[in-house]
């Protein structure tokens, strides 16, 4: 993220100076973006570093939403950029004007493509890596600076085929478009982190985990919510055990649970587990055997999975009746 400031500061600087040769409407467009990825790039910068601080007693589930409302300052940044280039585009389209050194303005926009294009995949790589949506926005936003600045060579270069002035005006505003729809995607991602939106990827991966390394001890498993805060993991669920346990037996599966999803989420997963105790009409689907406590014979085991762990009840089979609100279970 340091790299990514430096380079945007950099590269920022060679926009202008581009505009300086130029005078284009749609060069000027890419360089106010590049302002924003400068600024948006020091923020990301700020968030990564609190976000990888640990969980305190004043945040006790970490600093990582920190992230979300990054993305968020990110995506405004890049409408209110949009708002710039439009202003300055609708003149050039009303009023043509001759564009001095094109050439040489347009191989240093360029270069500075090159440069954004290494940049930004390498930050959505190590984005996924490390599960950063700051980065991974961060690095989306630079790939949206290389579409834009790639539509500039385009739009320009057949403006300096074709002597048609005009379109200096028609690609700044070509290029407002875009990154108003890219803005608008990161805040709505942004909106999304921070409201704790259910996020079905990560409970696809929540149910492979638990699916993996079910025992016939666990019955069921229902109620699993989930959320993301940086790179933690914070989840909670219902798990249905025999109800003849112990509660240091129940306690013994809660710390292997635990063990599991720590192994499969690099030690960054937070677990709060409910016990309950089975009841009769779980029993068709139980595959703890022997049992001495069941009521109907055991059939099939219920199926795990993302649309059924997410259920408020147990996974029951359809021919027999829920439990009665307030009942045992």
């Amino acid at each position: 993220m340091a790299a990514a400031l430096a380079v945007s500061v950099l590269l920022t600087g060679a926009k202008f100076y581009a505009y300086h040769l130029t005078g284009s409407a749609a060069i000027l467009s890419d360089a106010l973006e590049s302002i924003i990825n400068v600024v948006a790039a020091g923020f990301a910068l700020f968030s990564v570093v609190l976000a990888a601080k640990s969980p305190d007693p004043s945040h006790p589930y970490g600093h990582g939403k920190i992230e979300y409302l990054a993305a968020g300052f990110e995506g405004a940044l890049i409408i209110l950029a949009a708002l710039g280039i439009i202003a300055a585009a609708v003149p050039q389209l009303l009023s043509p004007r001759e564009l001095p050194r094109l050439e040489l303005g347009l191989l240093f926009v360029a270069a500075v493509t090159l440069v954004n294009l290494a940049m930004g995949l390498t930050l959505i790589h190590y984005g996924r890596r490390t599960d950063s949506l700051v980065l991974v926005a961060d690095g989306q936003h630079l790939l949206t600076d290389v579409c834009t600045s790639v539509g500039v060579l385009a739009g320009l270069g057949l403006l300096s085929l074709t002597g048609l002035l005009w379109l200096d005006g028609v690609v700044a505003l070509l290029v407002a478009a875009n990154i108003l729809y890219t803005g608008s995607k990161l805040l709505r991602q942004a909106v999304g982190g921070l409201l704790d939106e259910s996020d079905p990827v990560l409970l696809e991966r929540l149910v492979k985990v638990l699916t993996e390394h079910r025992k016939d001890l666990w019955i069921d498993v229902h109620r699993l919510r989930a959320r993301r805060a940086g790179d933690r993991v914070l989840l909670d669920f219902h798990l249905t055990l025999p109800r003849d346990l112990t509660l240091e037996e129940g306690h013994r599966e809660v710390k292997e649970l635990e063990r599991i999803f720590a192994e499969a989420f690099d030690g960054q997963a937070d677990l709060l587990i409910h016990l309950d105790p089975c009841t009769q009409p779980v029993c068709p689907v139980c595959g703890h055997d022997p049992c001495s406590i069941d009521a109907h014979e055991a059939r099939a085991r219920s199926l795990w999975q993302r649309q059924t762990v997410t259920q408020e009840d147990a996974c029951l089979p359809p021919e027999l009746p829920k439990p009665e609100p307030g009942g045992e279970g």
